[in-house]
């Protein structure tokens, strides 16, 4: 640990790193900032050089469970327990939209990616996804500048009946497929334990690759064709796409809730309950 961040009574739930600005690499020392969602519902920017906290808003009145920045890293989505997600500036302070249609079910993941203005057949520079864990998907096209957010597809994933909350059930888990553009795979509770591909210009599902368990962790290579998958009995499953023979490890002690490629996809950082592993992948 080289830095630590002011300490707060409340908990952190969920961070995300500020996109490095577009065409600059290293990222300035000066720019880099992470971004915390808490318990009490706010959402606090850190500056990472300057060890402080330099904003915070209340745009929730549940606990965060998700938060991320926009590509261009000028609008934070943030996403709470009561199933709402909110868009705010983190330049103003305010909060420019706030997103009822999850209400009610937790937000699990929001992703934001960028996307070309003809693509899709609307308009706007970004494409996000917000999940909600009674397994929904929305995915968004917005123009932050021109305050445009419209609905472009809303998937709902049937499962059977359970006897148990949905606590205690496999989270409900999408992502862009950095390799297949329009596509997004999503993983969760449902009649089969399998990864789903849906084309959003199809409005279809494209294709399934079946797997040993309902998955507990997801993320996708940014560098070749293949995902890393967490299980909750101790394993982790990297997955050529669209076939391929899977490669299982075994290194955790508990469920595998968290799996994230960096960004060069050289490196794979997997975490459980008492241990956080790097992978080196030299083949990516």
């Amino acid at each position: 640990v080289t830095k630590s961040l002011p300490i707060s009574l409340q908990s952190c739930q969920c961070l995300a790193w500020k996109p490095r600005p577009v065409g600059v690499w290293p990222c300035p020392r000066e720019s880099q900032h992470v971004v915390a969602g808490y318990s009490d519902g706010t959402v606090r920017v850190f500056s990472v050089s300057r060890t402080e906290m330099e904003l915070k808003m209340h745009p929730h009145a549940a606990a965060l469970t998700a938060v991320t920045y926009s590509t261009d890293g000028e609008m934070i989505l943030s996403g709470g327990k009561d199933g709402i997600v909110a868009v705010s500036s983190p330049r103003t302070g305010m909060t420019i939209h706030v997103l009822a249609d999850h209400k009610g079910s937790p937000i699990t993941v929001l992703q934001c990616t960028r996307k070309q203005y003809h693509d899709l057949g609307v308009t706007g520079g970004e494409l996000w996804l917000a999940t909600s864990s009674d397994r929904r998907v929305s995915v968004w096209a917005s123009d932050w500048l021109q305050d445009k957010c419209e609905l472009l597809d809303w998937l709902s994933f049937p499962a059977p009946a359970g006897p148990e909350g949905l606590d205690s059930l496999p989270p409900s888990l999408a992502a862009f497929c950095p390799w297949e553009h329009g596509v997004l795979v999503y993983v969760g509770f449902g009649l089969q334990k399998e990864a789903l591909f849906y084309s959003l210009r199809k409005k279809q599902v494209l294709r399934k690759i079946s797997l040993p368990a309902f998955a507990t962790s997801l993320s996708l290579s940014p560098a070749a064709p293949f995902m890393a998958l967490g299980f909750g009995d101790r394993l982790l499953r990297l997955q050529p796409c669209p076939a391929g023979a899977p490669q299982d490890y075994a290194g955790h002690d508990d469920t595998v809730h968290l799996c994230r490629f960096a960004p060069s996809g050289r490196r794979l950082l997997t975490a459980s309950h008492s241990a956080v592993l790097v992978w080196e992948l030299p083949g990516a």
